[in-house]
């Protein structure tokens, strides 16, 4: 037994399920450890940021990691942008990066780079393996480290030869480290807060914006009169039919302190306070009211489910909150719009559906349109940078292979990392992506008249312009094996969504809006 297998067999033996894979010249023990283990999926992607995308996907809906695999520290660097994603939506993730043999580094080949230091730029736990002996050791480590609470992103660097010596046997699993239980103070602070009769909002992030969480937030919101909220991009939240129902916070800087002007008390269970995106002239970065108070009720590494629950206990409230009732919109008539698509969308979208959302400027529309559509689960883009849509649609079909899975997303943020259109082919995937084409980097011209930039001339508006080509999307995933079709009219793409939902497989619909 080499290092490579005795590590794979450790991480089988930890649970994981699935490695998402860019592998090079260094990885190929692993590659081939791989092939020897079934309980462990290896899924190609021709994209590292497909790959790590992917893994945050499936982190968010499996609640465990799976395993990438990368080539060194180009390859890493290549899926960092969806690893900041990750990060962001506190994803267990384990990253296995492989690197020059422990010999080999000192010639400074071509390839060579500061792997640890890039990889300690979005992971909370990284490590080198010393020898093929401690490499099985390490991966134990690496999982536990991943799903330490509330999630995060463990690297695991592997030089080739630590893959190829000889190794012992695979490593035993460790714990798992369960959520820390919030303290009995930060429960009673929280009641007198609740009874001091001062207007108050709940802000959810993390587990507690599940079914659970909701509905002990929503027990409160009832007995109290506070508002329930979640952030703008949360990772993953339980909405639809038969759920409690929160209100989104804004994105722009002056919404959010409209959004948040009345407040006087801020409970926060596993967020953060409120803050703008960027920082514009002349507007606000801290959105909080001024001499608004506020309370952590749980930090995000705690069971903020729980103190939920003992906080509405403690209230007296009701036992079983309001909840959304289902409601269908109907095929709306007219022009073809976000808010349209999203009627649509609404109307057809199954029970228990995932979501990712990258449609940008697009995607208010379907947000508002499903609010009493049937059960299902919104994930967000965490951390900003565009590119995550398509792969988090692609994990998180991989983690959950019996729930239809729609992707939202827009025409700029799909060519990040289009390349995920051709795992979801080769797996077989159930993904429906609904593709907002207008042929621009729509939020940037938002955001270009936001900051205060001048007159923009031809010159700069044409860098955030995708006309001159135009991008053919029905092709593009055409020539990656997926079913494609384009929908200029409303009742074009009220057919082809319609039929999307009642088949299998992969399929995109280029909307042109």
């Amino acid at each position: 037994m080499n290092g490579a297998q005795a590590l794979v067999a450790t991480l089988a033996d930890a649970g994981v399920e699935v490695c998402f894979a860019n592998p090079g010249t260094s990885e190929m023990h692993l590659v081939a450890a791989l092939d020897g283990e079934p309980r462990i999926r290896p899924v190609l992607a021709l994209f590292e940021g497909v790959v790590t995308g992917a893994a945050d996907g499936y982190g968010r809906l499996a609640d465990k990691p799976a395993v990438t695999l990368l080539h060194l520290g180009p390859g890493f660097g290549n899926g960092w942008a969806n690893l900041h994603n990750a990060r962001r939506a506190s994803t267990p993730i384990v990253n296995l990066v492989g690197d020059h043999a422990t010999y080999h580094a000192q010639y400074d080949a071509p390839l060579a780079s500061d792997v640890n230091g890039l990889t300690r730029t979005v992971s909370a736990w990284v490590q080198t393996s010393v020898s093929a002996s401690t490499a099985a050791a390490d991966g134990a480590r690496a999982v536990q480290a991943a799903l330490s609470p509330p999630g995060q992103i463990a690297t695991l660097i592997l030089p080739a030869d630590t893959a190829w010596n000889e190794a012992l046997n695979p490593a035993p699993p460790l714990p798992r480290l369960e959520p820390a239980t919030v303290s009995e103070a930060n429960i009673a602070a929280t009641v007198a807060a609740l009874r001091n009769g001062k207007r108050t909002a709940i802000l959810l992030r993390g587990t507690s914006c599940r079914q659970a969480g909701l509905e002990a937030a929503g027990r409160i919101a009832e007995a109290t009169g506070a508002r329930l909220l979640v952030d703008t991009f949360v990772p993953r939240l339980q909405r639809g039919a038969g759920r409690v129902a929160a209100e989104r916070i804004p994105y722009f800087a002056e919404q959010i302190v409209e959004f948040l002007a009345d407040l006087e008390q801020l409970i926060l269970v596993g967020a953060k306070p409120p803050v703008a995106f960027f920082a514009y002239p002349g507007k606000p970065s801290w959105c909080a009211p001024q001499g608004c108070n506020i309370l952590y009720l749980a930090h995000p590494h705690e069971d903020g489910t729980t103190a939920l629950t003992a906080v509405a206990d403690a209230l007296g409230a009701r036992s079983r909150p309001q909840c959304a009732t289902l409601q269908r919109p109907g095929i709306p008539q007219g022009p073809l719009n976000q808010f349209s698509v999203g009627q649509v969308i609404a109307q057809f979208l199954p029970e228990n559906a995932i979501v990712s959302d990258e449609g940008a400027t697009n995607g208010l529309g379907s947000y508002m349109a499903t609010a009493a559509a049937p059960p299902h689960d919104w994930l967000a883009l965490t951390g900003g940078s565009i590119g995550q849509g398509l792969p988090l649609a692609t994990g998180a079909s991989v983690a959950c292979p019996d729930r239809k899975v729609v992707c939202l997303s827009g025409d700029g943020g799909a060519m990040y990392t289009v390349q995920a259109l051709w795992t979801q082919a080769r797996e077989k995937l159930d993904v429906t992506t609904v593709l907002f084409a207008n042929r621009s980097y729509a939020i940037l011209n938002i955001e270009l008249a936001r900051v205060g930039a001048g007159n923009p001339g031809p010159r700069a508006l044409s860098m955030l312009d995708l006309h001159n080509p135009e991008i053919d999307f029905v092709a593009l995933a055409q020539a990656m094996g997926v079913e494609a079709s384009r929908a200029n009219t409303l009742e074009s793409f009220a057919d082809q969504f319609a039929s999307a939902m009642a088949a299998r497989g992969p399929r995109l619909i280029e909307v042109q809006i």
